[in-house]
């Protein structure tokens, strides 16, 4: 029997973490199917969104298969969810620019990753998420910035709302 050719050219699986309400979810439906999720519901353990991208280089087309791991931000589940952490190739860590709470603790998720994470120094994009709640932002872009410096990450900010 021949073995199946696939019909992407990669397969990359990323990780996203973060507290509860910081908008993974709705990150995640905006990015893959280009719509606003305004109602919250909190994920349960660990879900999945897939997206098609093709990505263009010197004339050369590539298909690549995004796995897009969207994971529970509750303490409970946090044994859950660590054990995908291995799997992973990346990582996006987001916090809510509007709670100083969810900005603390990306240095408890960043000592996770330490420990679940597939190497030493995993791939980590920080990522301030709710850039068009303005007037309710408690989190100057200064200051993310120094975090993200401090731990050598890159950082961005986003809005799943207004894309």
């Amino acid at each position: 029997m021949a073995a199946k050719m696939s019909d992407y050219d990669y397969l990359i699986k990323f990780l996203f973490l973060g507290d509860s309400g910081v908008g993974k979810t709705s990150f995640l439906i905006r990015y893959t199917d280009g719509v606003f999720a305004s109602k919250f519901v909190s994920t349960v353990g660990i879900d999945f969104r897939l997206k098609r991208v093709v990505y263009k280089t010197l004339g050369r087309s590539q298909i690549v298969n995004l796995q897009l791991w969207d994971t529970a931000g509750q303490e409970r589940f946090r044994s859950i969810t660590t054990a995908y952490y291995k799997d992973a190739m990346g990582f996006l860590l987001l916090f809510d620019l509007t709670n100083e709470q969810s900005f603390l603790e990306v240095r408890n998720w960043l000592e996770l990753l330490k420990i679940h994470a597939y190497c030493e120094k995993p791939d980590v994009i920080l990522c301030g998420n709710k850039a068009d709640l303005e007037d309710k932002r408690v989190i100057p872009i200064e200051r993310a910035r120094e975090l993200a410096a401090r731990y050598g990450l890159q950082y961005l900010e986003t809005s799943a709302e207004s894309g």
